[in-house]
């Protein structure tokens, strides 16, 4: 779950001088988690990131899930469960200071630690965000891989950015 609070709170409070990151961007991604026995799990989908603090992701394989995130809330709505999960979240992951901490390493590439976790990310020749690994707290090594990257002004629609809840589905709150 840590995983996946990760990549829902990638895009909060960011706004660092040496990675640009726009209003809104949209993109495809593709995330691997390869565990310490060496196996491996790929996610992909779509990423949406407006008003510096709304984040959504769009699992599409292998299952398909939405996850939505604000500073202070999580949901998930896992459409093969038919099941929603609600989430309040304590401490969030400051991805700003992440990159405040972030010092070049070679032409694209980025490095930073923070809170005992070091993060490699690597950004295009325009400075936007390409990738972002890390090794979480199970050892898990954690990819994203940004793909068809849109940037934009502005804030993406509220309809864009929520998570629309079935009323057939199972709540859960957690």
């Amino acid at each position: 779950m840590r995983t996946i609070i990760f990549m829902i709170t990638l895009g909060l409070y960011a706004h660092a001088t040496a990675i640009v990151l726009p209003d809104n961007f949209q993109a495809n991604f593709t995330q691997t988690i390869t565990n310490t026995k060496k196996k491996v799990i790929n996610y992909s989908g779509q990423v949406y990131f407006s008003n510096h603090k709304l984040l959504k992701w769009e699992f599409i394989k292998p299952t398909k899930k939405e996850v939505c995130i604000n500073t202070k809330d999580l949901t998930v709505v896992d459409h093969d469960l038919e099941q929603v999960s609600y989430y309040h979240i304590k401490k969030g992951f400051d991805l700003i200071k992440i990159l405040k901490k972030a010092k070049l390493h070679s032409a694209n590439i980025y490095v930073a630690q923070y809170e005992n976790i070091k993060y490699t990310i690597q950004v295009d020749d325009k400075k936007r965000l390409h990738s972002f690994a890390f090794f979480d707290e199970l050892d898990n090594k954690v990819q994203i891989l940004f793909q068809k990257v849109k940037y934009g002004k502005g804030n993406l629609s509220h309809k864009k950015m929520t998570c629309p809840v079935p009323k057939a589905y199972d709540i859960i709150r957690g």
